[in-house]
């Protein structure tokens, strides 16, 4: 099965439509598939419905997909960075469904391993638990969170092989992994495409199984906030 595209829109080719959902992995702008956010943008794709831990900064990364409102809907833990999205959440424009950051990874994690749910006293005793069930396990209350289930993952890796087995750099593990594994179709960019037989298993971070479709290309990385300290010298 040929897994290796030439370009975003040709991977993103046919798995595109209005109201679709989609687990986008990164944190900030780490790890963040820039190149399919940019496609998803020129495709015009609305209505959807983004479960990601942000959704970028105004103008970059998801953020491209608030400016031309194609996103209705944000499942995600963290809003702050973005005065866009704070803009359209406040003024109705934007649906926003919070979760606690681990929650929002293990939804994605359990909707890639077919878990339709699964009970956490994260969030119990606050807003966060209104409208869900409450469960007593050991005398401890737990609330039901459902697992995601999304019709495309779009996420982004350090390396590759053509079966689509990943490795990721350091922080860009967190919500890539999950995020690929909860969709329907996974598509994935990467920064290198090596032979197969190249990667030791075991420094493969997600394996082929849960990777349709693959691009190489070039990335701006851009930091989302730059802290330095003066040197001693100056």
């Amino acid at each position: 099965m040929q897994k290796v595209y030439g370009s975003a829109a040709e991977a993103l080719d046919g798995l595109l439509f209005d109201g679709m959902t989609i687990a986008a992995g990164g944190f900030g702008l780490c790890g963040i598939p820039e190149l399919l956010i940019d496609a998803i943008v020129e495709a015009g794709t609305k209505d959807l419905t983004i479960a990601s831990n942000n959704c970028g900064v105004d103008g970059f990364g998801l953020g491209k997909l608030l400016d031309t409102k194609q996103i209705k809907k944000m499942m995600s833990s963290y809003v702050g960075e973005n005065a866009e999205f704070m803009r359209q959440y406040l003024s109705g424009e934007l649906e926003l469904e919070f979760n606690p950051q681990g929650t929002l990874a293990e939804r994605m994690r359990a909707g890639g391993a077919g878990i339709p749910g699964f009970y956490t006293a994260t969030g119990v005793g606050t807003v966060i638990a209104e409208g869900k069930e409450v469960k007593s396990f050991g005398g401890k209350d737990y609330i039901l969170e459902e697992g995601i289930f999304a019709d495309l993952s779009i996420v982004k890796a350090w390396k590759a092989d053509d079966t689509g087995n990943l490795v990721f750099r350091k922080t860009a593990r967190n919500f890539n992994p999950p995020a690929a594994m909860c969709g329907k179709t996974c598509v994935v960019e990467v920064e290198e495409i090596v032979p197969r037989g190249s990667i030791d298993p075991d420094h493969i971070h997600l394996p082929g199984i849960y990777v349709h479709r693959i691009i190489q290309g070039e990335h701006e990385k851009r930091i989302e906030q730059r802290t330095t300290r003066k040197r001693e010298d100056a």
